[in-house]
């Protein structure tokens, strides 16, 4: 064969095995490839598969408008959870469990229906449309109902104020009414006591001269017995109106008691008017935060007790202190008596009954009090515990009414045995001193019984003594 027919058959046969490579080549690169496709087409299948559990193509392309701004940092989805965990946290407060969302919203209905029984206490959720019960719908029915209850607890307290004016103004009048009648029976039973011994004389005068004009002036006297009879019997009236009228105050109270817990009548006295801002136990002084500009006085004493308790019932304080110097704010007061075992401290409360910076206190007085300690009731206490509570910035009053504050009570007056025959023929003046001592009596329970309706607190001369800071100083000289 010639040699330029050789070369041309090598170089065919060389591109030929060049071509068949390629081919193979190719064909090895299109199988891999369509593998390759297939795998990653049934990957994708899979991950669309996952996608469309966790939200459909439509829902991911609405995803940004339903989820709403994204948090930094997160996804759609866990900005979603936070979302939620923070709705769950407005149902059931505080943090919701690291659990499902499932889980999440199922305790949050339950504490929901957990919270709707306890509201249908309140309100009848039947009556509700069942498409517009939440949390703000069944708020906005409490919000209502606490609305209507206060509404009803402030007509209630009207009333009851009303009911008082009323009370104190029958009381006022029936008082005044009986004073009248007293004095209109008084003067009666004076009239028939001249009538009777004008009667007495003329009878010695005439015996003997005309029986007529004994009978005229008999017809007199019974004329003027049946007067004082009629007057006995309008004030027995009168008075037993007043018991009515105190029975129906009572009944009154008695309703509003039951829509209403009774205030704390002694609220007022555990109220502190002061604290202590420096001790100095060596010098056996204290600084109290309140001077001149709150009416503070030298010589005005205090109570005073533990800063972490609260004024005890009986009022027995840790210590007694009286002022004796000072400021426009402060004032500085000497330590009358103290514990050893409980100091006076920084922070202590300061308190005195009688004294206030913001009004004046009226008190009524009654009973019998033992001041000097001698087991006998002295004469002028009532007087000089009146003085005392004057000097201290208190009014006092006889007679109790709305406007008292306090009712400071003593032992009961006492009464003797009501003197005989032969108790009058020894003392003429027994009979007197018995009535005189009935009428303290029953002024003691008509007070005594005045404060307890109308409220008004109630103390023995110990706890006075206590809650003023004077315990330590009322036994000594010059005290009252």
């Amino acid at each position: 064969m010639p040699a330029g027919k050789r070369r041309q058959s090598n170089a065919m046969l060389y591109t030929l095995v060049t071509f068949i490579g390629l081919c193979i080549v190719a064909t090895t690169f299109a199988v891999i490839y369509y593998v390759k496709a297939e795998e990653y087409r049934t990957q994708a299948d899979k991950l669309q598969q996952q996608t469309d559990e966790v939200a459909t193509r439509e829902e991911v392309r609405r995803l940004g408008n339903m989820v709403g701004t994204k948090l930094p940092r997160q996804s759609r989805l866990a900005t979603m959870i936070d979302y939620l965990d923070k709705t769950v946290t407005m149902v059931i407060g505080g943090q919701p469990e690291i659990t499902s969302a499932e889980v999440k919203v199922n305790n949050a209905a339950a504490k929901m229906v957990e919270a709707l029984k306890q509201v249908q206490q309140h309100i009848d959720i039947s009556k509700m449309d069942p498409n517009t019960i939440g949390l703000i719908s069944i708020v906005g029915e409490l919000q209502t109902k606490l609305n209507n209850t206060i509404a009803q607890k402030t007509a209630m307290e009207q009333q009851l104020a009303d009911l008082r004016k009323r009370f104190d103004d029958s009381i006022a009048a029936t008082q005044e009414k009986e004073q009248t009648l007293s004095a209109e029976k008084e003067k009666l039973q004076q009239q028939v006591g001249d009538i009777k011994k004008s009667y007495d004389d003329l009878k010695t005068l005439t015996q003997q001269t005309s029986e007529e004009r004994v009978k005229t002036l008999m017809a007199q006297i019974d004329q003027e017995r049946a007067n004082l009879k009629n007057v006995n019997d309008e004030l027995l009236k009168t008075q037993a109106q007043l018991k009515m009228a105190q029975e129906r105050m009572k009944g009154a109270v008695e309703q509003v008691q039951q829509i209403q817990p009774a205030p704390d009548r002694e609220a007022s006295a555990y109220e502190p008017d002061g604290k202590i801002l420096l001790v100095d136990e060596t010098a056996g002084v204290v600084r109290l935060n309140i001077g001149s500009d709150e009416r503070v006085y030298r010589g005005l004493t205090f109570s005073v007790y533990d800063k972490a308790r609260s004024i005890p019932k009986d009022g027995k304080p840790k210590a007694e202190i009286e002022v004796f110097e000072l400021t426009n704010k402060t004032a500085a007061a000497r330590i009358v008596s103290s514990q050893k075992t409980n100091p006076i401290a920084e922070g202590d409360l300061a308190a005195n009954l009688i004294w206030d910076s913001k009004k004046t206190n009226r008190f009524v007085v009654a009973g019998e009090f033992d001041l000097n300690g001698d087991g006998t009731a002295d004469y002028d206490a009532i007087d000089r515990i009146k003085g005392l509570i004057e000097k201290w910035g208190g009014k006092t009053s006889d007679t109790v009414s709305a406007d008292t504050d306090y009712v400071i009570l003593g032992n009961a007056p006492a009464v003797p045995p009501k003197p005989s025959f032969e108790d009058l023929q020894v003392d003429p003046a027994a009979r007197d001193k018995y009535n005189a001592a009935v009428q303290k009596l029953e002024q003691y329970q008509a007070i005594q019984g005045q404060a307890q309706a109308l409220w008004i607190p109630i103390f023995t001369y110990e706890r006075f003594l206590y809650f003023t800071g004077y315990k330590g100083k009322a036994g000594k000289s010059g005290a009252f």
